[in-house]
């Protein structure tokens, strides 16, 4: 249990993650015990990360785990499988403050079916994907919680910013996304957002390569970059 003096700002985080969970499961993004969801704590206090199978739509404050920065937990739940992929998505990316995972049907559906491309799993078809998600890469099948799935992710995350375009998200074959932001809040938008896309792309995924929607041009990218410092 976390302690009585604990600093207020973990307390926020700690209804956060809930708030973000139950919305999360009571729209259908997460289901059963699949998905969850980590925040870095301020002043190097480590990590709140949802318990193992644990259902998003009931989590409890006090029951999140907390673990420090080498992973060792100091209270809670027993941690998620998935801590050691938080962990390396938190060490490659600064500006992450918030990670969150979860099996959204249509992303799932989209590798079943089969993605656009390795390097980005769907098309610039809509400007707030390109605006509000941007590079989604593929990262190929590991069994949930295989610490090589991590160095993977790390890796997409690395050669990204190398590039100059830093990823929000990456899709892991079969089981789903994770994505990253400054908050719990702007993680799930983005989830929100990139969800979306990957229904809208599904209802066209079966006409004639000549029916479906074109990505947008590059100079409709570029307008985009201009204007909204698009990172595509």
């Amino acid at each position: 249990m976390p302690s009585a003096v604990e600093d207020p700002r973990h307390v926020a985080l700690r209804e956060e993650i809930c708030r973000v969970g139950r919305s999360l499961f009571e729209r259908g993004y997460v289901h059963a015990t699949a998905g969850n969801v980590s925040v870095r704590l301020p002043d190097g206090a480590g990590f709140l990360i949802t318990p193992t199978d644990a259902c998003l739509g009931f989590l409890e404050p006090a029951r999140l785990a907390h673990v420090d920065l080498a992973g060792q937990q100091l209270c809670g739940d027993r941690a998620s499988k998935t801590l050691a992929l938080h962990r390396r998505i938190y060490d490659s990316a600064p500006e992450a403050h918030c990670v969150l995972h979860t099996h959204s049907t249509h992303l799932v559906a989209l590798t079943l079916a089969g993605v656009w491309s390795e390097a980005d799993i769907l098309p610039p078809v809509t400007p707030y994907y390109v605006m509000k998600v941007g590079h989604v890469p593929l990262i190929p099948y590991h069994r949930p919680g295989d610490p090589a799935a991590a160095e993977r992710v790390a890796a997409a995350i690395a050669a990204a910013a190398g590039r100059g375009t830093p990823l929000r998200a990456v899709m892991l074959d079969r089981l789903g996304p994770n994505v990253w932001h400054a908050s719990p809040a702007e993680a799930m938008a983005t989830l929100e957002e990139l969800e979306e896309t990957a229904r809208l792309w599904l209802m066209y995924a079966r006409l004639p390569q000549s029916q479906r929607p074109q990505p947008l041009s590059e100079a409709q990218l570029q307008e985009l970059r201009q204007h909204f410092n698009a990172r595509w």
